[in-house]
């Protein structure tokens, strides 16, 4: 399988493992990862054991991972034409995505669906597949270069981490999860839209239709900001379905911070503000995933 996975040309050097980590996009699939423990620590059932969790946790990132690979191996050719990925390594050939990157990348799904399988149950198995399948398939193949909304759809491999974590604890779920997986598929289109109105000349270079090259800058950023506010109302709603005080002060300390910088950017749609909103994404999630599971401490 080496030969397969490494070019075979004028490159003499192994590449290092910096550049091979690099494919399976892991700080995406980290933040996948502590989505899925959201979800399971708001699911209102019995924890199950810590060994079954870290196999759940770690199913989760190795599926990420999986999906992550995928969408680098399909995409190496657009790659290569934005700023943002040119340096990727199957962009720059220092990779070859074959037959055996291929088989890598199936082996790794089906290992983290069997484990969950075997572990838990067949439910968060079927959503750990559906989130992998939905970031790799529907949003990479189908949707990505047909239609700006293909990171809204995109947007449910989020909400189906949340899912497999909860569906860990009971598979029956219950609204909080429900709730929470909500708050995931409204989050993702305003931190991606965030980070495309930045990109926008990269993605238009690569013929991609991200939201900012469709409409354009400044109505992608009155967009993100509207969808921000449905984003904040819809945090709050687990309050009212059981969720604590813990969780009602995160949701509200990350929203308005969020919508702080959406409303920036909508007055001021630039890259400096793009991106302050994109990393106030980052922050809104972080901190009410921390709010989820002190809340779930101290129930």
């Amino acid at each position: 399988m080496t030969s397969t996975l490494v070019r075979s040309d004028a490159v003499t050097a192994a590449p290092d493992w910096r550049t091979v980590l690099g494919v399976f996009k892991l700080r995406i699939g980290v933040l996948i990862m502590v989505t899925a423990l959201g979800g399971l620590a708001i699911a209102p059932a019995p924890m199950p054991a810590p060994w079954e969790v870290l196999v759940m946790a770690i199913s989760v990132l190795v599926a990420s991972a999986s999906a992550g690979a995928f969408n680098q191996f399909i995409e190496a050719d657009s790659d290569r034409l934005m700023k943002r990925t040119r340096a990727r390594a199957f962009a720059t050939g220092t990779l070859h995505p074959g037959a055996g990157w291929m088989a890598l990348i199936v082996g790794l799904l089906a290992l983290s669906v069997t484990a969950t399988w075997y572990t838990l149950n067949g439910v968060a198995a079927l959503y750990l597949f559906l989130g992998a399948f939905t970031y790799a398939v529907v949003y990479t193949v189908m949707l990505k270069r047909r239609t700006w909304l293909n990171i809204v759809i995109g947007g449910l491999a989020g909400s189906f981490a949340v899912l497999t974590g909860a569906a860990a604890a009971d598979p029956s779920l219950g609204p909080l999860p429900l709730l929470l997986a909500l708050v995931l598929f409204l989050w993702t289109p305003s931190h991606f839209w965030s980070l495309a109105i930045a990109n926008r000349e990269d993605y238009a270079a690569a013929g991609i239709p991200m939201l900012p090259v469709v409409v354009g800058t400044r109505r992608a950023a009155r967009i993100v900001h509207l969808n921000t506010v449905a984003l904040v109302t819809a945090s709050l709603l687990p309050f009212a379905f059981g969720a604590g005080p813990v969780y009602l002060a995160g949701a509200l300390a990350g929203g308005a911070y969020f919508l702080h910088r959406t409303h920036a950017l909508a007055r001021d749609p630039q890259r400096r503000t793009a991106m302050a909103a994109f990393f106030a994404s980052m922050a809104q999630l972080s901190v009410l995933i921390v709010a989820v599971a002190i809340d779930a401490m101290l129930r």
